[in-house]
């Protein structure tokens, strides 16, 4: 007898009016605030000065809302987009690509590091910790929404997303990537507290890019195609965009170790 579990979660929480909540935007919200937390313990313990966190924040919020979008418009649909642009800002209709979010994040810290006169690797090195547990909500998120998942399983865990109108079990991909990134936030947080915040510059990012972005091109394996074009693909889209991702981690974690700068920071807003 086949097992598997019948996932049929309204995605709405309530509705008032015209507004909706859902359990996507709760999750896209404690993502950013358990992040806040978390960073805030590095703050505290670096002594890093009053302001720096909640400009951070904010720098963080908007380059990965934005790089997340665009990331998925122009990788994943980009003739309707291009062809409809305007359609581009109905972020509510949905569409985000974590990859989009990754390059969002990185020019928004490479502005955010010019502004504090820093590294931009040093702030790099910390963000990547609260990313990773990020994601995880996320995906919980994605989850809850019934999308981004595999292909048909037989494993006794395989979920039927009735919202789809899926007749057959299919991987819950979702929850695998929550329990890599969950395992990525604890292992990068860990490294973190054993340096007592003395990293070596590049090391935390390079173990961050190769765990994540590896475990995302795995998993891609077993996820469904989220386009018609990557069912023609040897590699699918997510797989692709990993990869360059990965490579730079190896080159960061070698970088770490030929050249073991530690930088400690007179922080100072550039005026």
């Amino acid at each position: 007898m086949l097992a598997y579990i019948t996932w049929n979660i309204d995605p709405e929480i309530f509705r008032l009016g015209p507004l909706s909540v859902r359990y996507y935007g709760i999750m896209w919200a404690l993502a950013f605030y358990v992040g806040y937390i978390i960073f805030n313990r590095f703050v505290k313990r670096e002594q890093l000065p009053e302001g720096f966190l909640d400009s951070l924040t904010m720098y963080m919020v908007v380059g990965t809302v934005i790089g997340a979008r665009l990331g998925h418009c122009l990788f994943y649909e980009p003739e309707y987009y291009l062809s409809n642009p305007l359609e581009i800002l109905k972020i509510w209709h949905g569409g985000l690509a974590s990859h989009g979010a990754a390059i969002g994040i990185l020019i928004a810290l490479y502005l955010f590091a010019r502004k504090y006169k820093v590294p931009i690797i040093y702030v790099i090195d910390r963000v990547v910790i609260t990313v990773a547990i990020g994601g995880t909500f996320i995906r919980l998120g994605n989850l809850m929404n019934s999308e981004i998942y595999g292909v048909e399983t037989t494993l006794p865990w395989g979920f039927i997303f009735v919202r789809n109108g899926e007749v057959l079990p299919k991987h819950p991909t979702q929850l695998y990537e929550v329990l890599s990134y969950l395992a990525i936030f604890f292992i990068l947080y860990w490294l973190y507290t054993r340096a007592n915040g003395k990293l070596r510059n590049g090391f935390i990012f390079g173990i961050f890019l190769i765990l994540l972005f590896g475990a995302r091109f795995l998993i891609e394996y077993v996820k469904e195609p989220q386009v018609e074009f990557e069912k023609h693909m040897m590699l699918n889209m997510g797989q692709w965009l990993s990869v360059p991702f990965i490579i730079a981690g190896i080159v960061f974690l070698i970088y770490s170790y030929l050249k073991p700068t530690v930088f400690e920071p007179n922080f100072q807003k550039k005026k």
